[in-house]
């Protein structure tokens, strides 16, 4: 593909789906080469964490016989942001292990945000001025994106660049 592209973000969230888009976009993509006036592309592998409260999936709950129920707890709050920032860790790890397995090292940065994936991929496309967003897709069925969402979805819809959207094998 061109050999113009500036900004080229890759969406990662530890699944092999979306490995295999990092991969692809490395083996596919040319970015921007660097001119005496302007500097060279660069890829974004970008990482959305889930807020603490919604990484637990659960509330530690009231204290019981009449403590106060909206009591947050400091210790489990701080255990699972400390969790999260070691999954995070591992993540991007292994997308810039990707990277340098495929000669790509220079022109690679990391971009970690929290919130909402579908919405804050969206957020940072538009914020960092990305020419392309790539991101796997986990090919779910139709009840489950019924009930799940699908993030590549909401990103092929409501991202301010086009996105390139790489099947896993033997998706459909």
């Amino acid at each position: 593909m061109s050999g113009n592209l500036r900004s080229v973000i890759v969406a990662v969230d530890g699944s092999e789906e979306s490995m295999n888009a990092l991969i692809w976009a490395l083996n596919n993509l040319k970015l921007r080469s660097p001119m005496a006036d302007s500097t060279g592309g660069s890829f974004i592998v970008l990482h959305v964490q889930s807020p603490p409260s919604i990484a637990a999936g659960l509330n530690p709950g009231a204290i019981p016989f009449g403590g106060p129920s909206d009591l947050e707890v400091p210790a489990f709050t701080a255990a699972i942001e400390a969790h999260q920032r070691r999954i995070t860790e591992a993540i991007l790890d292994h997308a810039l292990r990707i990277c340098s397995e495929n000669n790509v090292k220079a022109n690679v940065k990391t971009h970690v945000v929290v919130g909402d994936p579908k919405e804050k991929i969206c957020e940072v496309v538009e914020n960092l001025q990305a020419e392309l967003l790539v991101m796997g897709s986990r090919a779910f069925g139709p009840i489950k994106r019924m009930f799940l969402g699908s993030v590549s979805n909401y990103c092929n819809c409501y991202a301010q660049c086009p996105v390139i959207i790489v099947k896993g094998k033997g998706t459909a």
